[in-house]
């Protein structure tokens, strides 16, 4: 029998009013963030994050003082060990622990790896739950796990899944959501679908990051799953922050041209696959206020996938083909995914 550790790795978020601040601390510190020399990466973190806090606080409240994103996870990992125990192609013989690693609040990576090296496991699964690969999520999580993991002793083979922007679990819970959107909606005009993925600074994509890239693509694999339905829709970035020039189209931008033209709006969260502040704030509260005021007759917003059978599905039969995959399984293929002009992309093979 072999004993397999799952490590699912996501963003995290803080659990209560007074961990906003050290929450925010801990992403501006990171220096996938903020790419500056590390006594002046700190000094600028602590700035950001004691200004960012009031305003950030704000946000929580909106949803009870913490983020739901660690309940949400919890929710995913439980559905994902169920699923990964009671599937014949994962083998009955074989023992299945799925655990989590949060990138800027806990459990951090340090605290799940001492679990998992307690644990034993023959073989380690790293699963970052960010469909699009960037060096801003996957790349950072799987960097501080890597450093973690050598500190808590764990020997045992690892082997990383990078990316599944095109995973037919994941599209096909998108496409599902979607079509259940369009049912509800009761407007005679057809509606403007707005996949809104979050925004990174330009000179990230330029230094060869292949998130947009992969963002393009999941929207083009939802699209063709809705088949026949007519969509007018566009790509679109929100999350926006700083001086810096960011990818767009905004998503805001978006939601404003629809106004003017009249247009209903149908909001589809690409690029998150659970609810927190993002989604259930900016999306849900923020925006829809925007598209009041600027006319839009009709706005509507796609649940993420969250713990959707077809995503759990999906996700589980790519863990399954990681398991005898090279080092790293870059979706579906296996090999690399990315064109060769993405030199962010982690896979080693061209």
């Amino acid at each position: 029998m072999s004993r397999i550790a799952v490590v699912v790795f996501n963003l995290g978020g803080p659990d209560r009013p007074d961990a906003v601040e050290p929450f925010l601390f801990n992403l501006f510190n990171d220096p996938a963030i903020i790419r500056l020399p590390g006594p002046l990466r700190w000094l600028l973190a602590k700035v950001i994050s004691r200004r960012r806090a009031p305003v950030a606080q704000e946000i929580y409240r909106e949803l009870g003082g913490g983020s739901p994103l660690l309940p949400n996870t919890e929710a995913q990992t439980r559905a994902l060990q169920a699923k990964l125990a009671g599937d014949e192609l994962a083998g009955a013989e074989d023992e299945w622990q799925v655990f989590i690693a949060m990138r800027y609040w806990h459990p951090r990576a340090a605290e799940t790896a001492r679990e998992v090296a307690a644990y034993g496991p023959d073989q380690v699964l790293l699963v970052p739950l960010y469909p699009q690969f960037s060096t801003t999520t996957s790349a950072s999580s799987l960097r501080e796990w890597e450093r973690e993991a050598r500190a808590a002793g764990i020997t045992g083979p690892s082997r990383t899944l990078c990316c599944y922007p095109e995973d037919r679990g994941f599209v096909a819970a998108t496409a599902k959501g979607l079509r259940a959107a369009l049912r509800d909606l009761e407007h005679d005009t057809p509606p403007r679908v707005l996949f809104s993925a979050h925004g990174l600074p330009k000179k990230i994509v330029a230094q060869g990051d292949p998130y947009q890239w992969q963002v393009e693509q999941s929207v083009a694999a939802v699209v063709r799953a809705m088949g026949e339905v007519n969509l007018d829709w566009a790509v679109c970035y929100q999350s926006r922050v700083g001086p810096l020039e960011w990818i767009g189209p905004s998503t805001d931008a978006e939601i404003e041209r629809a106004g003017r033209e009249g247009r209903p709006v149908i909001v589809v969260p690409i690029a998150f696959v659970s609810e927190h502040s993002e989604t259930l704030v900016e999306l849900d509260i923020e925006y829809r206020k925007l598209a009041e005021e600027a006319g839009v007759p009709v706005y509507l917003r796609v649940p993420t996938v969250a713990d959707d059978s077809e995503f759990i599905e999906g996700l589980a039969e790519q863990i399954l083909h990681l398991r005898t995959a090279e080092q790293v399984l870059c979706s579906h293929i296996g090999g690399r995914f990315c064109p060769a002009q993405w030199a962010g992309c982690p896979h080693t093979r061209s």
